[in-house]
């Protein structure tokens, strides 16, 4: 059976583990096509998400005279699975709520889809979030074109299921993965149980020969922030927070490795606070560049208010850094007391809290939590394990 991976946009510097396990399956000896809608809109900084955008074939740079003439090659050569990918498209729009015009455009893309994958003789695409790269997927099968399957993260995909035809997803997919249980719960909850037998939890992962055993935490009072730069980040919070605890922590730093809309709020905030001499920002950085970072502080924060389960978690404590985040969602099947600390999300105050007992730790106990952590990810968030988990599921 041959496979393929088709994504919304792709690669983006905040997905590297859609390209990781990519990597991990062809470690495996398994060729792997790429497909996606767009590609990312701002530019890629990471020498493999560079050399991956070149392997990726984009729907929407097929331009309008390519997509009108499959589309008619369609309507002629095909006209009975047009009709049920027309069909479903339209039950998929009756629920798309204002959303409903899209279903039209994903509909011609699933056409270009489709054909394409006939061309490269694809059996099988697996696409990652259940939104719209799922529903291309689903309207291409529905004509004719290879079966499929999802990865489910969350938040974000959690919160309009019904609008985003989660059901007739899920019900018309060869099986479903969730990342945690929390969100296997979820999407379990939403299809009313009639799909708990093809629902099947495989982690996230890492690559862990990029992150040999670590050395001891460094004793300083620096922290790591990394993450785009947006509200369900929190990284205003967490300056705001920074700022209640800087005089008793005169010496600390929080280095923000990331950029998005939230920039300017957060310069503001840091402005307002006169926090310059306390926060630095980076911008992205590539992959070798976050892991160094890491290396060199404390510990990394991540103050979300929606998350799944953050990769960048897994990558802090495969270097033996412990972590300081939020109770939502999956994280708390990762994070504890041995290994890191739990703010209540959007709560400055228990953030605060676990600022401080981070940064009152001794650099030999945040070693300790580091190592628990660590050997969290080796045993259940090893990329070649998940990729291999996930292959079972799609040769089963």
């Amino acid at each position: 059976m041959t496979f393929a991976y088709f994504m919304n946009t792709y690669p983006l510097t905040s997905t590297t583990f859609i390209r990781r396990e990519i990597e991990a399956h062809e470690r495996a000896g398994i060729k792997v096509n790429r497909y996606a809608i767009r590609p990312w809109d701002q530019k890629l900084v990471d020498p493999k998400d560079i050399a991956e955008e070149k392997d990726t074939f984009y729907i929407l740079r097929q331009g309008k005279l390519s997509v009108i003439a499959r589309f008619l090659r369609e309507v002629f050569v095909n006209p009975i699975g047009f009709v049920r990918g027309f069909r479903m498209a339209v039950k998929l729009m009756r629920v798309a709520s204002g959303k409903r015009l899209l279903q039209f455009a994903y509909f011609l893309e699933a056409i270009v889809l489709k054909q394409q994958t006939a061309l490269d003789r694809i059996d099988h695409l697996h696409t990652h979030f259940s939104t719209n790269s799922a529903t291309v997927a689903l309207l291409a099968h529905k004509m004719g074109g290879p079966q499929y399957s999802m990865t489910i993260h969350g938040p974000d995909e959690l919160f309009e299921m019904k609008e985003n035809g989660l059901v007739e997803k899920v019900r018309h997919a060869r099986f479903v993965v969730a990342i945690t249980q929390y969100c296997r719960d979820v999407v379990d909850a939403e299809t009313e149980g009639q799909f708990s037998d093809k629902i099947h939890i495989v982690h996230c992962g890492l690559d862990m020969s990029e992150f040999e055993q670590p050395d001891n935490v460094p004793d300083n009072k620096t922290l790591i922030c990394v993450g785009r730069l947006c509200k369900a980040k929190a990284q205003t919070l967490l300056i705001e927070a920074l700022h209640q605890i800087v005089e008793k922590h005169p010496d600390l730093k929080l280095v923000l490795v990331g950029d998005g809309e939230e920039r300017p709020a957060v310069e503001d905030a840091v402005a307002r606070l006169d926090l310059q001499d306390y926060v630095e920002m980076v911008g992205w950085k590539s992959n070798s560049e976050v892991r160094q970072a890491l290396r060199q502080n404390r510990a990394m924060v991540l103050p979300s208010l929606a998350e799944g389960l953050p990769i960048v978690i897994m990558e802090s404590f495969a270097l033996g850094r412990p972590v300081v985040t939020t109770r939502i969602c999956g994280i708390p099947e990762l994070v504890d007391a041995s290994c890191g600390w739990l703010a209540e999300p959007g709560d400055v105050e228990t953030l605060v809290d676990c600022l401080d007992a981070v940064l009152s730790k001794s650099s030999d106990e945040l070693t300790e939590m580091g190592m628990i952590g660590r050997n969290r990810v080796l045993e259940s968030h090893d990329q070649n394990k998940s990729s291999e988990q996930l292959r079972n599921l799609i040769y089963q």
